[in-house]
């Protein structure tokens, strides 16, 4: 891993009307519009959903380093996250995020271990470190084999 501070830099264009587009160096450029919510067609990432899938990705993204560090052995993990916008003093603001985890292990993991895998990976996730709303998680351990 690369020294602090780490800086990500993003590009964004737009017309009037339609479509966002957003780039990063060496990515693709990705197109996003409103969500149905704020009156957008609804087929394309909005800055809500955006927000939303980058506490799904860093909370699977931290585990996988987790389960690497103690060398605890899984198959797949399932992450789905609901957030919720709500109108406070004026600001819409995320308040809450449900995580919902489905992690499976092969049969001889410690399932007590794997749920703590899991809320680690939860507590140290830096997406939903620098947020200001609620997290809450609901975690789930299948054991197969």
């Amino acid at each position: 891993m690369k020294a602090y501070p780490h800086e990500y830099q993003v590009n964004a264009i737009a017309q009037a009307l339609g479509e966002v587009l957003l780039d990063s160096p060496g990515l693709e450029t990705m197109h996003s519009a409103p969500p149905v919510e704020f009156d957008g067609p609804g087929d394309r990432w909005s800055p809500e959903t955006l927000l939303v899938a980058a506490i799904a990705d860093c909370f699977i993204l931290t585990f996988r380093a987790i389960a690497r560090a103690t060398r605890m052995e899984w198959q797949g993990l399932e992450c789905q996250v609901t957030g919720t916008l709500t109108r406070e003093q004026g600001k819409s603001r995320f308040t809450t995020y449900l995580v919902r985890a489905r992690l499976t292990v092969p049969a001889g993991v410690d399932v007590v271990q794997a749920r703590a895998a899991l809320e680690k990976a939860e507590h140290s996730c830096l997406i939903t470190n620098s947020l200001n709303g609620e997290v809450h998680l609901e975690t789930q351990v299948i054991v197969v084999g």
